[in-house]
């Protein structure tokens, strides 16, 4: 089944061109004159992503992503803005509200079929039809832009993560990626991987016998030292003596 991509596009002969080029390619494609009837689109056909532009009459491309962002069936679908420019503020307004990607007009048809391909990608291995792929923990905010993030972190905690890494797989810049989570979350990406962590060392500690290197060595952390300075900083209390807090409470 071929992916449906929704162009949202007040210039005529720009949307034609894209459209064109989606079919050409296989793709199912689907046009909008503006923002209104994009999201009336986007709500009815479900795209697989949506390609659109800012500076429109009716309702600018900004307001279009707001409000499928707030929509639980048009939430997760992949944006990708188009743009006559991309200063930083532009960019930060899109990253704030959860764009995905930006294309600065004019683009070639080969940078526009490229980015689409690349973006679809991305998503479908992010997103595998799978519900075994879901974290199994509920620490993590219902985030639908940061899920692909959250994901890694599940998939990964106990191993080394570097920011590059997640930003590598998601497709952002580390600088992207940095400002999303904070915007998003309040929280750094470095912030969750030790929440996360965190959270796994704990139910070892209450739950088996592991020594405390073990449990270190179990939750991502190769140097036991570092566990333990890090756990202290953030519970107040060595690992070893919170077990036993943990412990005592259970036999009263």
């Amino acid at each position: 089944m071929s992916q449906t991509v929704l162009i949202i596009e007040d210039e005529a002969q720009t949307r034609s061109v894209f459209l064109s080029s989606l079919s050409f390619e296989g793709f199912g494609a689907v046009g909008a004159s503006c923002g209104s009837e994009g999201v009336e689109l986007a709500q009815t056909h479900h795209p697989d992503l949506v390609v659109c532009d800012i500076m429109m009459p009716d309702m600018d491309g900004y307001q279009v992503l707001s409000t499928l962002r707030q929509g639980s069936d048009t939430a997760s679908i992949p944006f990708i803005f188009l743009t006559a420019k991309a200063t930083m503020p532009d960019l930060r307004v899109g990253m704030n509200l959860g764009a995905d990607d930006y294309l600065t007009k004019p683009c070639t048809v080969g940078v526009f079929i490229d980015a689409i391909a690349t973006r679809l990608q991305r998503h479908s291995d992010l997103h595998p039809p799978s519900d075994e792929t879901e974290p199994p923990t509920s620490i993590f905010p219902d985030c639908p832009q940061l899920s692909s993030v959250f994901q890694f972190i599940e998939a990964h905690y106990q191993q080394p993560i570097q920011l590059r890494d997640i930003a590598d797989v998601v497709g952002y810049s580390p600088a992207y990626l940095t400002s999303l989570v904070n915007s998003q979350t309040g929280r750094s990406v470095k912030q969750w991987i030790i929440e996360r962590r965190m959270t796994q060392a704990r139910e070892l500690l209450s739950k088996t016998k592991e020594p405390i290197k073990k449990v270190a060595a179990d939750t991502g952390y190769t140097d036991a030292g570092y566990f333990n300075r890090q756990f202290r900083q953030i519970h107040g209390v060595s690992p070893q003596a919170w077990r036993q807090e943990i412990d005592s409470c259970q036999h009263e």
